[in-house]
């Protein structure tokens, strides 16, 4: 059970953070397509409900997933709530758990996965997810034109 806050406007600005459509995310998305990538936004991760890859590229099967710095424990910039801080410790444990439990449900399921940090820059973000998704083509070329 969420414990109360003890402050209103830290609990109010938790609540303004954005979910999707984040600074980076947005970012890396205008990058993307600036360079001729189309993609797909919030597509569902398979077999795990309530999940879901942030920009996808379904042919190539390349899931990007970005994420923020504090709710999934960035090993980085990790900070430990102080207020709270049992239920915090909890909380952010079971975030990470289930992105490792998303990210080894989309490798077994034939998806490549990066994870791109909100600290991270866009342009070497860009570059990777790139390079990915053109070496998901040519394999996808390789092995339909050796049938």
């Amino acid at each position: 059970m969420r414990p109360l806050p003890r402050d209103e406007t830290v609990s109010a600005r938790f609540a303004k953070q954005r979910r999707r459509d984040t600074e980076i995310e947005i970012d890396i998305r205008r990058r993307l397509h600036a360079h001729g990538f189309r993609f797909r936004l919030v597509v569902p991760v398979p077999d795990r409900p309530r999940r879901s890859i942030d920009i996808a590229f379904p042919r190539e099967r390349v899931a990007v997933l970005v994420d923020g710095c504090f709710w999934h424990a960035c090993p980085l910039h990790r900070t430990s709530p102080r207020t709270n801080h049992d239920w915090w410790e909890a909380k952010l444990a079971t975030n990470s758990a289930r992105d490792l439990d998303t990210r080894h449900s989309l490798e077994t399921t034939g998806w490549a996965v990066i994870r791109v940090w909100e600290h991270e820059n866009p342009d070497s973000a860009t570059d990777a997810i790139e390079a990915l998704v053109l070496v998901r083509r040519a394999g996808a070329r390789i092995v339909s034109g050796s049938i």
